[in-house]
Order: structure tokens, then sequence, then C-alpha cells
């Protein structure tokens, strides 16, 4: 049994391409490890703060150097924190918004990034992520086409969630895209090209 957590960042939740691949993944894999329990999380209706000077020194400040008041104005990053610790499983919905992802999953890394809890250094300088043990879907969705041909150069939607994730140890990550949803010739069969391309490994 697995726990999957599904994080969705994208504004238009009716009539969201990433939600429902999203949701097209967790069917699946739901198939593959049945009895699976699900925690669904929409980080855009959450309004998670963005980082400033203050919220900053306090998650990367160590918990016992900190106050009581402190403590508790980062409870939210520390939920967030457990709740990716949590999972076994985490599917990520990434709508491609002007090249990258939303602010508000931009966010939620910013909050989960902590030092010496999610990545540390070795001796010799070298990033050691420390979130591991955990498989990673992305469910990017886009009106154009980005994995391929002039489009790949303007995707930092996948590459940055595969290179700061896996800076944090969640190195086995495989994305899966709706693409072409804006483009005539291609958008009628874009979903369920998307769709048939999933496989839970």
């Amino acid at each position: 049994m697995k726990h999957i957590l599904h994080l969705i960042s994208s504004i238009q939740p009716k009539e969201s391409y990433s939600i429902k691949l999203g949701k097209a993944i967790i069917e699946k894999i739901q198939e593959r490890y049945p009895n699976s329990t699900l925690e669904e999380t929409n980080l855009v209706d959450l309004e998670i703060p963005h980082l400033n000077t203050e919220s900053l020194r306090k998650l990367f400040t160590p918990a016992d150097y900190l106050n009581e008041e402190e403590k508790k104005s980062i409870t939210f990053s520390n939920n967030l924190l457990k709740q990716l610790q949590a999972a076994d499983i985490i599917v990520i919905g990434a709508p491609l918004y002007n090249f990258t992802i939303h602010s508000a999953l931009k966010a939620w890394i910013d909050h989960i990034t902590r030092p010496g809890v999610t990545f540390g250094y070795s001796e010799d300088g070298r990033p050691i992520g420390l979130v591991t043990g955990k498989k990673v879907y992305i469910a990017m969705s886009s009106g154009g086409v980005y994995s391929e041909g002039p489009g790949q150069v303007n995707d930092f939607v996948v590459p940055y969630l595969k290179a700061f994730l896996g800076f944090l140890g969640m190195t086995d990550l495989t994305a899966f895209r709706a693409e072409g949803l804006k483009v005539s010739e291609l958008k009628e069969h874009a979903m369920k090209k998307a769709i048939n391309s999933i496989v839970i490994d």
C-alpha cells in the first residue's frame, strides 16, 4: 500500500488539463497499488506566502535556536514538509505558464527546501539530497509542444523540477505531457495521447 500526494498548481480547476492528467496518473497508480491512500492539496488555494528576509531566516535556522513564537510562525512550512515526508508517491500537476511553473508551486518548493532537513552538504561541499525513497510523477500541460522541436528550449517546467527535486533527493522522476493543447492539428487527440502514454513503474 502506498500513500500518494497529489499537488495541484493549476489556476483553472474546472478545465485544467494538468489536473485531468494528474488524476489519470493516480488511477494507474491505484491500479498498480490497490488500497493506496490519496491526499490532495491545491497549492493555489493554500495561498502559500512567498519567502521574505524574515521567513527565510527562520526556515534556515535550526529549531533549537528559534524561540516559541518563531517556531509557531513556521508551522505552515513544517506541515508542508511533514506532508511531503509522509508520501511514497508524489504526483505534481504542473501546467506551463509563461514557459515555467506557477508561483504557487515555486512557493511550495521554497517552503520545503530546508538545510539539514531536505538537503545538506558533504565535507567536500557536494550537495546531498535528504528526501529519498520517493517516486515523483509530473503531470505537465501546455498549449504548445515543448518536449521537442523549437519549443524545447523554452521548457522551464520539467527540466527545472527534475533538477531541483533531484537536488533534494527525489531523483526517481517521470514526466507525462499533455501538449499541443492549443495547436489546431494536435489538440483533438492531445489528452488521449497523454493518458495513453502513462506507464507506472
